[in-house]
């Protein structure tokens, strides 16, 4: 097996290829590592690789966030003798959260790893391996990302503040193996392959990596007053089992979901935005060949 770490090239990530190169130092096996240029060449530059050299076992590690891992695994998608594996760094990445007790932060832990096979959602062209947002929840994590860049420490609290006062209301139709879920307006909806968003909701509570199916979350527009009852319930994951919390969603599980729109609409894919009118979101069943660490 040939390792390349994938390590995201941002500039706020500086730190993360000197923390793998002081893990690596004095192991003795075949790795190369390679730094991100920009949004998107983690799946190019994964893409190319495997391409290039079809027969040979690459196991491609990313190294970084939600976003990091959600490329990397775009590459990989569906390609015999290509692994993925993901190191755990920056202030979130909830992908991992799936996998509790596991070991994301160490290479040695990942080298004693264990292969196993996941799904992926195929949006349009696009790839995601954790959970799609659309509505409130997308508007929050575009936002977040531009208040980031622009220097503002408490970001996401600004971007969630806007997206809670601003952006309740969107209209998108939502239609899950052909049953219609919303026709026009929507606060939001989760598509979750895993379980967590935004570092601490638990938007898909009943997610399961590897069962052919998303879990579909629409929630109805609501009162300022009633999102803020429902909201607690929703970070901790009981909104399914909540009766109040029920009258103001609809849920089912699929393997296709369609949206639409008069409108463009906000996606948030494991934390990127895409921006169309139209998508279609199909589960691709054990997908993506993945190697978990080893336990702490």
């Amino acid at each position: 097996m040939q390792y390349i770490f994938v390590i995201n090239g941002r500039d706020d990530k500086t730190s993360i290829r000197p923390e793998i190169e002081r893990q690596l130092a004095g192991l003795d096996f075949h790795y190369e590592i390679y730094v991100t240029a920009g949004i998107g060449d983690a799946t190019r530059y994964v893409n190319l690789i495997c391409d290039l050299y079809p027969k040979i076992e690459h196991c491609f590690v990313a190294c970084g966030g939600s976003g990091t891992a959600s490329e990397v695994a775009a590459g990989v998608v569906n390609r015999e003798n290509k692994y993925m594996a993901v190191m755990r760094f920056g202030i979130t990445n909830d992908f991992v959260k799936c996998f509790p007790g596991r070991d994301f932060n160490s290479v040695m832990a990942m080298l004693k790893g264990t292969p196993t096979k996941i799904d992926a959602l195929k949006v349009n062209e696009s790839y995601a391996i954790n959970v799609i947002n659309i509505g409130m929840d997308a508007m929050v994590a575009y936002f977040g990302e531009i208040f980031h860049a622009a220097g503002y420490k408490d970001g996401f609290r600004r971007a969630l503040s806007r997206a809670v006062l601003i952006h309740r209301l969107n209209r998108v139709r939502v239609e899950a193996d052909g049953k219609v879920l919303s026709r026009k307006l929507i606060m939001q909806a989760t598509l979750g392959n895993g379980k967590i968003c935004g570092g601490e909701y638990l938007c898909a509570p009943r997610a399961v990596l590897d069962d052919g199916l998303m879990e579909v979350c629409v929630f109805k527009p609501m009162l300022l007053l009633t999102l803020l009852r429902i909201l607690p319930k929703y970070r901790n994951g009981q909104h399914l089992d909540d009766d109040f919390c029920m009258r103001h969603l609809r849920y089912t599980r699929a393997r296709h979901v369609e949206l639409s729109s008069n409108r463009l609409i906000y996606l948030s894919l494991d934390g990127e935005t895409i921006i169309s009118s139209h998508f279609n979101i199909d589960v691709l069943d054990k997908a993506v060949n993945i190697i978990l660490p080893a336990e702490q």
